[in-house]
């Protein structure tokens, strides 16, 4: 209700009480978290470019304009009288406030805007498009219509006016406030998260481990073992380049890690160093060496022949490339290998909102611009993300932070997802051109120090995990790299969006997953014919790496070996690079 101030926990965990707005869009906005997706090739000015697209074809379809025009003006008229029962979607948050139904005149904002805003996307719908430039028209379009709702406009918000009177006028001035630290701390725009009240290493990334290995490029962890008897073949996980490494480790009541401990796993992880221009041309080779460095330290220290390896969005893509490469020279470092919400086929993404901007033009620029720059920066990126779900990601805080005058909220997954790092420009640029080689699917486009990448030729047992509600790596795109290593690939279906449907731990009432051998061609059949479990993926999960986890053996005393002692205490030091 408006004027509430309880706030979520650093854990996320909701207090027992009526959740404020600052608590709705915390929960709201991580399930549209933007771990940030390097494979698409995105600038201000190709969403100038689809703007330009919808009024150029607006204005070669003037009939259809006019038709638009002429069914607005008659629903306006039955609004003004009283008589229109058109109204806003019953899941649409923004207008969930009883003022929108019960005030006339806040009836009549609401419904002016929804009778405008279908007007102007069924014009844009029916213009003579190609497909390419009817997704990027709609898209923009999208953008446009959230852009003007009237519960982004103060004077018309009914809670923020109701904040304002309670307030005395004080919700306007810490809003005005919190504006103007947007404009200069975090460029223009609202805040998605309470910076102050996290600090990795205290109450973020606090699992107990050591930094065993470093190289230029990565640091080694491995974790204190919680439990006396552990798997003897370890599993490394491999996080995005683009984000860091800790989104295995949140807050301990959703760290993967100390998950994985507690059922005799011994997880290592590594940690990417946030790159430089200095590191230019750091490409995906150069992170393909590192990280065998890393396996060979890991298979060192535990004795094992072969270790387990999970990565994770363009982790995933970096763990695919290296087991190519490995299968190339006939070796046969990992036992199993875990891909999570991960794309490998370029060619099966093609429904996502970012889709629509991809083209030759767009990669090739963007491609340009890290080349100039030495660097494509998290931030830059996030930013223009965050307009692929403004309403989530933008406007929601806007509403939060500037017109009710709250602070944005405390919530581990938002800090995490604001935290970014940077990509090397010749990585990013590997990357990009994976979507025209598509070389997962076509054997030999890509070669890595020699060794032509052939995904026939890995052999190893296979876990690949999707999200119902991912926006970012959708999840019949994600089932199609579950396809590429195999019919007996288990792939399991997670009841959430990117970064949510991996940070779901036992207990949680609300989840389920599906699992079931990638068998059938077609992801659509594969959901028909799979078993639906309730709670959470993670226990199932555990048992299939326990499964391929070798005998057991006592938990190590102390963390390295003689050839790879300790360096330091975890988080390590790669983590806090600016």
């Amino acid at each position: 209700m408006a004027g509430t101030t309880r706030r979520s926990t650093t854990d996320g965990a909701a207090e027992p009480a009526a959740k404020s707005l600052t608590d709705q869009i915390a929960e709201e906005a991580s399930q549209n978290t933007l771990a940030l997706n390097p494979l698409v090739g995105m600038r201000s000015e190709d969403l100038l470019s689809a703007a330009g697209t919808v009024i150029s074809a607006l204005a070669s379809h003037p009939q259809v304009v006019a038709q638009s025009w002429v069914g607005f003006m008659g629903e306006m008229g039955r609004i003004l009288t009283g008589k229109s029962d058109i109204g806003a979607d019953a899941k649409d948050k923004r207008f969930a406030h009883p003022a929108w139904s019960e005030s006339a005149l806040h009836r009549g904002l609401m419904q002016s805007y929804t009778a405008w805003a279908k007007a102007v996307t069924d014009a844009v719908g029916k213009t003579e498009l190609s497909d390419k430039d009817s997704a990027r028209a709609r898209l923009v379009t999208s953008i446009f219509v959230d852009a003007m709702a009237p519960s982004n406009n103060l004077i018309a918000n009914p809670l923020a006016l109701k904040q304002a009177v309670d307030t005395k006028g004080q919700s306007l001035v810490e809003g005005f406030k919190n504006f103007i630290g947007d404009m200069t701390k975090n460029g223009g725009l609202p805040s998605q998260v309470d910076m102050t009240k996290f600090k990795v290493g205290e109450n973020l990334a606090n699992t107990p481990g050591t930094v065993v290995f470093r190289n230029d490029v990565l640091e080694l962890i491995l974790y204190t073992p919680t439990t006396e008897k552990v798997f003897k073949r370890p599993l490394l996980i491999v996080p995005p380049q683009i984000n860091k490494y800790y989104a295995v480790d949140m807050s301990p009541s959703k760290s993967m890690i100390r998950f994985l401990l507690s059922q005799g796993i011994q997880p290592f992880c590594i940690s990417w160093r946030n790159p430089t221009e200095k590191q230019r041309d750091w490409g995906l080779d150069t992170y393909i060496a590192a990280l065998d460095e890393a396996v060979d330290a890991a298979l060192e220290i535990t004795g094992s022949k072969s270790l387990n390896v999970m990565g994770s969005c363009s982790g995933g893509i970096t763990v695919s490339t290296y087991a190519g490469w490995l299968a190339g020279q006939g070796l046969t470092k990992l036992n199993g290998i875990i891909l999570a919400v991960c794309v490998i086929d370029t060619e099966a993404s093609t429904d996502t909102d970012f889709a629509a901007l991809v083209t030759p033009e767009s990669v090739l620029a963007a491609k340009q611009m890290s080349a100039m720059r030495g660097v494509l920066d998290g931030q830059d990126m996030a930013k223009m993300f965050a307009w692929m779900r403004p309403n989530d990601l933008i406007w929601n805080y806007w509403v939060n932070n500037y017109l009710m005058g709250n602070q944005p909220p405390a919530f581990d997954i938002l800090y995490w997802n604001a935290d970014t790092t940077r990509l090397p420009a010749r990585l990013h640029g590997d990357f990009l051109d994976l979507i025209f080689t598509n070389p997962f699917v076509n054997a030999g486009k890509m070669v890595i120090h020699g060794t032509p990448i052939d995904m026939g030729k890995v052999k190893a047992d296979t876990y690949v995990i999707g999200g119902t509600t991912d926006h970012i790596t959708p999840w019949k795109a994600v089932y199609q790299t579950a396809r590429i290593y195999g019919p007996e690939t288990t792939f399991v279906l997670s009841n959430s969006g990117h970064l949510q449907s991996l940070l779901n731990p036992p207990g949680n009432p609300k989840a389920w997953y599906v699992t079931a051998k990638a068998k059938p061609a077609d992801a659509d059949q594969w959901a028909a014919t799979g078993k639906k479990h309730e709670g959470s993926w993670w226990t199932d999960w555990a048992a299939w790496i326990k499964e391929r986890g070798d005998k057991q053996v006592a938990a190590p005393k102390a963390a390295g070996s003689k050839k790879h002692p300790p360096l330091g205490a975890a988080p390590g030091t790669y983590v806090f690079e600016p």
